[in-house]
């Protein structure tokens, strides 16, 4: 990851995060408007095979240029355009059904589950040492809610093939809280299990305080007096050690080096300042360079407009 000059920069809201490769793909797909014509659903195409083609065997990578455009094209028409063009091309499959997923998230169940699933298997054939193609096929299970045994065997799919896959260690987080198919005892092992084991600087680094944050969210979602005193939630022993054992290496240059790093970065300063722990956050807004992620900022409502508030507190604060 490109650590960024401690210079404040204007801030902005960049789904592809320091990935410069995927930005300008994004603003060459926006550029298209949209248009529906065979000359430029083929050009768009070209393009996001070319990128999805570089660096084949960096999983980390692949998965977050795969999620961002998922999530760019859902409601596109090209995903699906291109899967029915070339059924044995394993980006076009794979990019379909996430898109699928993304689409289904609003709507609470996917439209074609069977087909977004037979998809993904088919990825799987023709790539058998891809993970990404389980990666989708666990959000499916979960929107779908799978028997349990059936989920974790696709989790171990995962895992075969890519021990610290970041997507995997997020979405087996979620599906193990209370508001999804577990409890927050189940999360508090799955967390202590991996940290047990887990490098320090691995791509699922941010499983911890993921799991904290969502933890302070629920509280603040109980309303009342419980979201009155939810700031107790980071003075507790647990939460102040998992802050502690990140705060000070995640800021370091080249410490954390996958995809994603600049999302987990953000999620260390929303939780510091949520700490109201301002000097360790200044460290982290510093090596954000002003780029924002939309999540867990918007918590609070305009994901932007929320952190450019908390950088102007870390500023103040001296």
């Amino acid at each position: 990851m490109a650590f960024l000059s401690s210079r404040r920069r204007r801030s902005r809201l960049a789904p592809e995060l320091d990935d410069q490769e995927l930005g300008k793909l994004m603003k060459n797909l926006l550029a298209t408007t949209r248009a529906s014509t065979v000359g430029m659903t083929d050009m768009c195409v070209a393009q996001i095979s070319r990128l999805l083609e570089r660096e084949p065997d960096d999983w980390d990578r692949r998965a977050h240029r795969m999620g961002v455009l998922a999530e760019f094209l859902a409601g596109w028409r090209l995903p699906r355009s291109w899967a029915t063009r070339e059924p044995r091309n394993a980006n076009a499959l794979v990019l379909y059904a996430w898109s699928e997923v993304v689409r289904a998230r609003s709507q609470g169940s996917l439209e074609d589950a069977a087909g977004v699933i037979d998809s993904c298997l088919r990825a799987a054939e023709l790539t058998p040492e891809d993970p990404t193609p389980w990666v989708v096929v666990l959000r499916a299970a979960r929107l779908e809610r799978w028997e349990r045994s059936q989920v974790f065997g696709v989790w171990n799919e995962v895992l075969a093939r890519d021990r610290w896959n970041r997507e995997a260690y997020l979405n087996m987080l979620s599906y193990l809280t209370p508001e999804e198919a577990g409890s927050r005892i189940q999360v508090l092992e799955f967390v202590d299990a991996l940290c047990a084991r887990m490098p320090a600087n691995a791509p699922c680094a941010a499983t911890e305080l993921t799991a904290q944050v969502l933890q302070y969210h629920s509280v603040l979602g109980r309303g009342g007096f419980e979201a009155l005193v939810a700031r107790n939630h980071w003075s507790q022993a647990t939460t102040a050690q998992a802050l502690d054992r990140v705060a000070h290496n995640w800021v370091q240059p080249g410490f954390l080096r996958h995809a994603r790093a600049l999302a987990d970065l953000n999620i260390l300063a929303y939780a510091l300042m949520a700490a109201d722990r301002r000097q360790e956050a200044r460290a982290a807004f510093e090596a954000l360079g002003g780029i924002v992620t939309h999540w867990p900022w918007q918590t609070g409502g305009d994901p932007l407009t929320e952190f450019e508030q908390m950088q102007r507190k870390v500023a103040r604060s001296g």
